[in-house]
């Protein structure tokens, strides 16, 4: 089994800068590919940023591209999401996410690629 907590979330003004930080623990985290989704109110939860457990690929929602970046780190076992020129739209609670045994090129961008999911953390972008 592997537990993802979050934290970093907070309340930002608009244009303002956040870095989140998903720490795993339970197995060894180097094998699993990893992502961030995000839920605003009233909306279904939606893919924001992923990564290769190797690390070498990424992939990001249109809507972050440019501000947005994923990051990891496998000796601290623990996923970063460096948010930048952030914008009230992106009021959300962010959630990260992991599933072991992927091959090292692939990076999934589904929720139901996933088998663990973080508790979420919120962030909330003041205009």
């Amino acid at each position: 089994q592997v537990q993802l907590v979050e934290s970093g979330g907070g309340l930002v003004q608009a244009g303002g800068s956040l870095r989140l930080s998903c720490a795993a623990s339970g197995r060894t985290f180097s094998n699993y590919a990893v992502g961030w989704f995000r839920q605003a109110p009233g909306k279904e939860r939606v893919f924001v940023a992923a990564m290769s457990w190797g690390g070498g690929r990424s992939s990001y929602a249109d809507s972050v591209k440019g501000r947005f970046t994923i990051s990891r780190d496998n000796a601290k076992n623990t996923v970063y999401l460096q948010m930048n020129s952030l914008k009230p739209e992106d009021t959300a609670v962010y959630y990260c996410a992991a599933r072991m045994n992927v091959e090292s090129r692939y990076v999934l961008v589904r929720e139901e690629e996933y088998d663990y999911w973080g508790q979420g953390t919120q962030v909330t972008v003041s205009s």
